[in-house]
Formats: structure tokens, sequence, C-alpha cells
């Protein structure tokens, strides 16, 4: 299982689902289980968030939340390490890079611009939340340490405004940007399929086409 990334607010969001639902589904029918943070919070891995997916579309299709679990779980149990197909479309959307290394922005830059996405770099918490406010970015990426340490505060300010922030850092700050009121935390160095990928979960699509498991 790959470690948990998302929120639960964040998930919820994701797949348009209110987040008592996804507790009781995981209390009722001990399926998709969530990682535990140290402090707590729970934190779901892509791998879940696409097998979510999965129980949504054959509610969907008629079928009882606890039957969709079962057949989700059947499939989990004769092939634990395949993944679940997704085909939900790509969306050219505004992404704001708070990054404290021009080098490391450079580069995730390079990455999201080339998934299509219309991505601005700003290297100052200060400058960032000006950017915000002139360019209302449909996801914020912000390092937790920029500006000396100003993620946190930048966390909270932008969340308090509406906005869906991915947290980075080169340490390991799950927790704390969950506190900080991020959606999403990611260790840097980042890796360029990770982090496209979470940005398209968070924002509605998925960089990855899965097709091991036929959808049902």
């Amino acid at each position: 299982m790959t470690a948990g990334i998302y929120s639960i607010g964040a998930v919820a969001r994701m797949l348009g689902v209110p987040t008592a639902t996804l507790r009781t589904w995981e209390e009722r029918y001990d399926v998709v289980m969530p990682e535990r943070s140290p402090g707590g919070h729970r934190l779901y891995s892509r791998d879940q968030v696409e097998q979510l997916r999965f129980v949504l579309r054959n509610i969907e299709s008629g079928l009882q939340p606890a039957d969709a679990h079962r057949l989700l779980a059947d499939r989990l149990a004769e092939a634990p390490d395949e993944t679940l197909p997704n085909s939900d479309p790509e969306t050219r959307l505004v992404i704001m890079l708070a990054e404290r290394d021009p080098y490391a922005a450079e580069l995730a830059e390079y990455f999201l611009r080339t998934e299509g996405y219309d991505t601005i770099v700003v290297l100052d918490a200060r400058e960032a939340e000006a950017l915000f406010d002139a360019r209302s970015p449909n996801l914020a990426v912000v390092d937790l340490l920029i500006s000396g340490g100003s993620g946190p505060s930048l966390c909270r300010s932008l969340r308090g405004r509406g906005a869906m922030v991915l947290a980075i850092s080169p340490l390991e700050s799950r927790d704390e940007a969950l506190e900080y009121g991020a959606d999403a935390f990611l260790q840097k160095p980042l890796d360029p399929l990770q982090l496209v990928s979470t940005v398209k979960d968070l924002l509605g699509d998925s960089a990855f086409l899965r097709t091991k498991v036929p959808s049902p």
C-alpha cells in the first residue's frame, strides 16, 4: 500500500462525498482503511482514492454501498497489488507554486506546464498572498519552509480564503501540514510523476491511466 497523502476533507471534495459518509464506510465495511498519522489524522493513498471511485461508480450504477464494497473487496482479494481505472478528463487550470528553492520551483513548473497547467511561481510568502488575490489559482503548492518558515501561516491564510493547498517540505511534516489546513502533503525531493498525479487528483483528474482491473 502506498503512503497516505490526502486528508479526508480533500478526498471528500475530490469525490463529492461527505466526510461523514467516508467515515461510515470505513467503520461499517472495513475495506478502504486510511492510514492514521501520529496525530490521528486519516490519510488516504492514491490507490485508496481510486478504490473509493470504484465504489462510487458501482453505487451510481445501482448497487447498494454494501454490495459495492463487497465487490471491491473481492477484486482486491483476487489481485491486491492491482489498481483501478480512472478515466477523468484533463482540465487546464491555474496552479500557484510558492517555493523557497528557485531550482526546485523551475523543475516543478516544467512538469506542471508539460501537463498543460498554467503555473505561476513565487518565491516569497507575502508575494504569494498578493499573487493569490490577483490570479485566484485553483491550487496552491506551498513549501512550508518558504520565507524562513512562513509556509504554515501561508497555508492557513490561503485555506481561510477557500484555496485548495498542497503542502510540501523536505521534512516529514504530514501532521503539521494538516494542522495548518493543507489538503495533502508531499515530502521533498518531489517525484515529478507523484507531484503531477497528486495535483491532478486534488483538481479532479488523474495522470495515471489504470487498466489492470476493468470497470464493471
